[in-house]
């Protein structure tokens, strides 16, 4: 017999969309999992969008508050898809009325935040999901495979790359995300942390990091109304951008490996040029998120001109099987999202964690901090 969970949205940009999509599709892609979520409510401030919201996906109710979400006994699990200084606000209020909560990263603003949140998920006994994504891409979870088996030898170094242009252009409004109280520590929070917990991910616990930062677009327009996603402005009153632009970070792991880690947010010609390099004593492991389906790998005996070749993820990688039948069919960004809805619905009907965690929300949120004191003073900093 399946259960009906009541599920609320709060906050619906674009990344509350692509949770209430998900929700719709998991039962077709997992139908053995026991759970059926249902669309209750959706609470968002900005007013008539969660009106037109419940019209188009068919929540049930809506709401302008997000305590009234807290308080409804209709919803058993949330998505807290608001901005980040609201994360930790909303994620501490809804473990503390008995929600299960999937939360997009980073969690917050700071590691103090990501553990508050951390801590009433423990102590309510509920289950909590954090959104990163890019590790559910069975490309990734092969590569993750193939390293802990020792196909490609011992690693030795792995670079991580986040490149896009979303904030490239200069009259991009000046939105929370640019604001050091609302949006933390700008790229580090929005890409940065992806690239900490694929570096995880794969290669297991960072010990100490060395960064460098910079703010490339020091000014930009205030909005003059309501904005979603990466609007321009023009004609609004100029601010200054509060966080940064772009991180290089160089990273030592518990293995002894060594990594570098990069991200922007205004390189002009990359769109979502996401990906890493991981290389080890007898091979390496290539993976790019435009062409998400494919690994390549490289193995063998040879060491030098070792040939790369390229695998087609298929049924038996992964969470591949429960999208596509046969290797070489592609799979989207929102496809990686149903299977984090898959894994937060399995670790509420299971009582056990799936997925990633808030402690990794914790883990990849101490890295960020230690990056941004890295920054300021120009010294390693350890993680141990």
């Amino acid at each position: 017999m399946v259960d009906t969970l009541g599920v609320a949205v709060v906050g619906f940009g674009w990344m509350g969309r692509v949770h209430t999509q998900a929700y719709a599709r998991v039962a077709h892609h997992y139908p053995g999992l026991g759970l059926r979520p249902e669309l209750v409510t959706v609470a968002e401030e900005v007013p008539g969008r969660a009106e037109e919201a419940a019209a188009r996906f068919g929540f049930a109710s809506t709401a302008r508050d997000w305590r009234e979400v807290a308080a409804d006994p209709r919803v058993r699990a949330v998505s807290i898809t608001a901005p980040n200084f609201l994360h930790r606000e909303i994620g501490v209020a809804m473990a503390e009325a008995g929600k299960h909560i999937w939360i997009e990263k980073p969690v917050g603003l700071t590691a103090e935040d990501a553990r508050a949140v951390a801590d009433a998920v423990a102590t309510s006994g509920v289950q909590g999901t954090v959104g990163f994504n890019y590790r559910n891409a069975p490309a990734v979870a092969h590569a993750r495979e193939l390293i802990a088996s020792g196909e490609i030898g011992a690693v030795t170094h792995v670079r991580v790359r986040l490149f896009s242009d979303y904030a490239a252009h200069p009259l991009g409004a000046l939105t929370w995300r640019y604001e050091r109280e609302r949006g933390g520590s700008g790229v580090l929070g929005d890409l940065a942390s992806h690239g900490v917990d694929l570096a995880r991910f794969l290669l297991g616990e960072i010990t100490a990091l060395a960064a460098d930062t910079a703010v490339f677009i020091p000014e930009r327009a205030r909005p003059t109304g309501a904005t979603a996603g990466h609007a321009l402005a023009a004609g609004g009153e100029p601010g200054p951008v509060e966080n940064e632009d772009y991180v290089n970070c160089l990273l030592r792991f518990a293995s002894g490996a060594r990594g570098v880690l990069e991200a922007c947010r205004v390189s002009v010609g990359e769109q979502n040029n996401y990906g890493f390099e991981v290389h080890g004593t007898r091979g390496a492991v290539f993976w790019d998120f435009r062409r998400m389906g494919e690994l390549g790998v490289s193995r063998g005996d040879s060491y030098q001109d070792q040939p790369v070749s390229t695998l087609y993820v298929g049924p038996g990688h992964g969470d591949y099987g429960a999208f596509q039948p046969g290797a070489a069919s592609s799979m989207g960004y929102d496809d990686l999202k149903v299977v984090e809805a898959q894994h937060f619905l399995r670790s509420i009907a299971e009582g056990t964690a799936h997925g990633a965690t808030l402690e990794d929300a914790v883990r990849s949120a101490a890295a960020l901090d230690a990056m941004s004191r890295s920054a300021e003073s120009g010294a390693w900093v350890s993680l141990a």
